[in-house]
């Protein structure tokens, strides 16, 4: 673990949203970019909330936005009998490999389980080694968008 390392609640911290915003069109510019459905301010912002879905983390490290992660109450159209959803987790790139993401998802586990959630969902084309490491357990692969996506379940074990 990173000792420097902070996770926040997105909704502490408004500041990050215009940056929050310019890397989830650079990293996801067909979904995200000029011509795509989404809209990278309207989902930050209702990932800014706090008590429920969705609910938004970041990570600083020595007062450097490092990261995010959300937890949502639905990801993919076809698996809407699965929630909550860890989901549009981003490293900044030169932070990546370092454990910032493991981080995320951690604290994103422990967030489901404070809200009373029993187990959680991701997933992921990129990401699947960082789960596995995480204790996560292959569901099925699916073609999600024309992309090979594997559904990762983790059971959240109540302290």
């Amino acid at each position: 673990m990173n000792q420097r390392l902070q996770i926040a609640p997105l909704a502490s911290h408004p500041e990050v949203l215009l940056e929050l915003r310019q890397w989830f069109e650079s990293e996801w510019p067909e979904y995200y970019g000029e011509d795509g459905p989404g809209n990278a301010e309207a989902d930050l912002a209702a990932f800014s909330g706090t008590g429920r879905l969705p609910v938004g983390i970041v990570a600083f490290q020595e007062g450097e936005l490092c990261g995010v992660a959300v937890l949502k109450s639905e990801s993919i159209a076809s698996h809407r009998h699965l929630s909550p959803w860890a989901a549009a987790g981003l490293v900044k790139g030169a932070k990546r490999g370092k454990g910032i993401g493991a981080e995320l998802l951690h604290a994103l586990e422990q967030e489901a389980r404070r809200l009373g959630f029993n187990s959680i969902y991701c997933a992921t084309a990129t990401s699947e080694s960082l789960l596995q490491r995480g204790g996560w357990e292959l569901l099925e692969r699916i073609e999600h968008q024309g992309e090979q996506l594997g559904v990762y379940q983790k059971q959240l074990h109540v302290a």
